[in-house]
């Protein structure tokens, strides 16, 4: 089993369930309330280690009442966070979700000690980074810490997956370290600045090769995914299930495919373990709490041996 390391936001959520977004100056009434640890970085670290990874998870957070409450929760969990760092003075990070009818939400994330994850601490932390076989990172941390633990990987021969949630463009420095880029359509359109339905969804996953990255999974939501590197391509559909919630479907996913990956599993049957994972994942409520355990995959998977490539 490969060894992962997570690199990442953590936060703490709060979600409440409605029949509608309210519009500006609205005032509306939640059908439910709960409270999750989220954040992609804890989400997909989490995901990873539920889903049989062996992981440790690198994040900021506060010396707060919702800090502690983390520290608790990944110990249960048995997840790895002995490397985090732990500041003064600043508040945890916090998700405002809102979840209507549809399973749609909306985010309002304040990063808080995320913000203090600096490319300085990442330095001194190079020998995990040596140590590890597979880094997993978002962009809910500071844009050059991302870019100095994609450099250290590259240096150390690391094979680095980085999903670019929330969009933005990247620079070729961090393109030309990546291994394997996942992303959206509205990720993979900011970073190419082209339009899928002008150029295609093949064609905007060429555009990021040609920018230096050897692999690229494009996530399609409902209509499933898209792999394509110099070897092979494969497209998949999505499972049919009915969404609660689609938060961390794509984080679900992420994990899912480091996880997979660690086992060395072929780019098919890690992309349809990871399909599957982030199916029930939209299914239950909240972002950690919906994330299913590796049994609970592999069970889906023998249930629905009918699902194939498209």
């Amino acid at each position: 089993m490969k060894k992962i390391v997570v690199i990442g936001s953590s936060n703490t959520d709060l979600i409440a369930k409605v029949k509608n977004f309210p519009e500006p100056g609205e005032t509306i009434v939640g059908t439910e309330y709960m409270e999750a640890m989220g954040g992609k970085g804890a989400n997909q670290a989490m995901a990873a280690h539920k889903l049989g990874g062996n992981v440790q998870f690198i994040t900021s957070l506060g010396s707060d009442s919702n800090g502690k409450s983390a520290l608790a929760y990944y110990k249960k969990e048995g997840l790895n966070v002995s490397s985090s760092l732990i500041v003064d003075g600043v508040a945890s990070g916090t998700a405002i979700i809102l979840v209507d009818e549809h399973g749609e939400n909306c985010i309002v994330i304040t990063p808080g000690a995320n913000n203090k994850l600096s490319s300085a601490y990442i330095s001194g932390i190079e020998n995990i980074i040596e140590e590890a076989d597979i880094l997993l990172l978002q962009m809910e941390i500071p844009y050059d810490t991302v870019k100095k633990a994609c450099v250290l990987a590259k240096k150390h021969q690391t094979q680095v997956i980085l999903n670019v949630a929330p969009a933005m463009q990247l620079d070729n420095e961090i393109l030309s370290t990546v291994d394997v880029l996942v992303v959206n359509e509205t990720e993979a359109e900011t970073i190419c600045m082209a339009k899928i339905e002008n150029v295609g969804k093949e064609g905007i996953v060429d555009l990021l090769l040609e920018k230096g990255v050897d692999t690229v999974v494009l996530t399609l939501g409902r209509n499933g995914c898209f792999f394509k590197n110099k070897e092979e391509s494969l497209c998949l559909s999505a499972y049919d299930v009915e969404t609660i919630d689609t938060t961390a479907a794509g984080d679900t996913f992420c994990g899912a495919l480091a996880a997979e990956l660690g086992r060395g599993n072929s780019w098919e049957e890690a992309l349809k373990f990871s399909t599957a994972a982030s199916a029930i994942c939209v299914t239950r409520m909240g972002a950690q709490p919906s994330i299913p355990t590796e049994k609970e995959v592999r069970d889906y998977l023998k249930k629905n041996m009918a699902y194939t490539l498209r």
